[in-house]
C-alpha cells in the first residue's frame, strides 16, 4: 500500500470515528448526568433507603409550561420539609385548556445542581409522555427521597433547600427541541 492510500484510509477512519462520537455524545452525556447528578439531573431508584436521618431539607416545587402549551400545571403544595432518607409522595395536576388532544413532555431538574445526585425519584409522571384530551385534568404523582449519603458529603453541608422544577412542553415541537438543546449546552458542552 502506497503512502497516499494509507493517508486516505487514515483520514476516512478519523472521519468515521468523528461521526460515531458525534452520534454517541448525547446518549453518553445523558448517561453521565443520570449517574452523577450533573447539572441538577435527578436519580431514579426502585427502593427507599433504610436509614432516615434527623437532618431535614425543605423541597420547593416549581411548575411551568412553555408558551405554546395550553395547560394549567401546578403542584398541590409549594414546599414541604422532610427528613433526609424519608420517602414522600407529592401530587401535581395538569389540565388541558384547549380543544385539542395534546401530548406533553416534562423536563425537570433540581437546584442547586450539586443536589441532583442525592435527589432520588421512585415514581414520576416525567418518566413518560402525558396525553390529555380537551378539558381533561389529571393528577400526577411523584415519589422521591433525599439520599442519606448527602449527609456525608461536606460539599452539601450548606444545602437546606432543594428546588424541584418541571416545565411541560408539547411533545415533538421546536420549543421542546430548543429547551433540550439549551439544557445540554448550558454547561458549555
Amino acid at each position: 500500500m502506497d503512502k497516499n492510500t494509507r493517508l486516505l484510509l487514515s483520514i476516512l477512519g478519523i472521519a468515521v470515528l468523528m461521526v460515531g462520537v458525534a452520534f454517541a455524545s448525547v446518549p453518553l452525556y445523558n448517561l453521565f448526568c443520570k449517574v452523577t447528578g450533573f447539572g441538577g439531573t435527578t436519580q431514579v431508584s426502585d427502593v427507599a433507603p433504610d436509614e432516615i436521618l434527623e437532618r431535614e431539607v425543605t423541597v420547593l416545587f416549581n411548575t411551568d409550561t412553555s408558551r405554546d402549551m395550553p395547560w394549567e400545571f401546578e403542584c398541590e403544595k409549594r414546599k414541604i420539609t422532610l427528613p433526609v432518607g424519608a420517602q414522600r409522595l407529592i401530587n401535581f395536576k395538569a389540565e388541558n385548556n384547549s380543544a385539542d388532544i395534546i401530548t406533553g413532555t416534562a423536563l425537570y431538574n433540581v437546584s442547586p445542581p450539586k443536589a441532583g445526585k442525592y435527589f432520588h425519584k421512585m415514581e414520576c409522571f416525567c418518566f413518560q409522555e402525558q396525553v390529555l384530551n380537551p378539558g381533561e385534568s389529571v393528577n400526577m404523582p411523584v415519589v422521591f427521597y433525599i439520599d442519606p449519603a448527602m449527609d456525608e458529603d461536606i460539599n452539601m453541608d450548606d444545602v437546606t433547600t432543594i428546588t424541584l422544577s418541571y416545565t411541560f412542553f408539547k411533545t415533538e415541537t421546536k420549543a421542546l427541541d430548543e429547551a433540550l438543546d439549551n439544557f445540554y449546552n448550558a454547561d458549555g458542552s
